[in-house]
């Protein structure tokens, strides 16, 4: 591989990868222990996708993801059988920057979680 370029050309070594699989793990673990038996009560769902956010990004950082900016999205509605469309868009490194997201649903409600990590230098 080669390319041409004006300026200094750095090299980023980043020994703990962001890991879809290891964050999706993560992220479904905590989404069953948490909203399996919930029902979905409108006015109990901002404080719940905020404490859901907080633990999934808690959870991460215990994952060992020290040199990345989590960003963790908390979708919760409720279960009409309706379907819903998400979509995001990021300016990153490909490189070392990636997400996750897991879908949850029970009979009364779904939740979408997406997770970006974002690699700091």
């Amino acid at each position: 591989m080669s390319c041409e370029l004006s300026g200094p050309f750095v090299a980023v070594f980043c020994p703990v990868r962001f890991k879809s699989s290891t964050v999706k793990e993560c992220i479904h673990a905590i989404l069953k222990e948490k909203l399996t038996n919930v029902q979905y009560i409108p006015e109990e769902m901002p404080q719940l996708t905020k404490s859901l956010s907080e633990m999934i990004k808690d959870r991460l950082k215990d994952e060992g993801f020290d040199r990345y900016k989590m960003v963790v999205q908390v979708v919760i509605g409720e279960q009409r059988g309706e379907g819903v469309n998400m979509a995001a868009r990021c300016f990153w490194d490909a490189d070392t920057d990636s997400y996750a997201y897991d879908v949850f649903m029970n009979d009364s409600l779904f939740c979408v979680v997406a997770a970006f990590g974002c690699f700091y230098y």
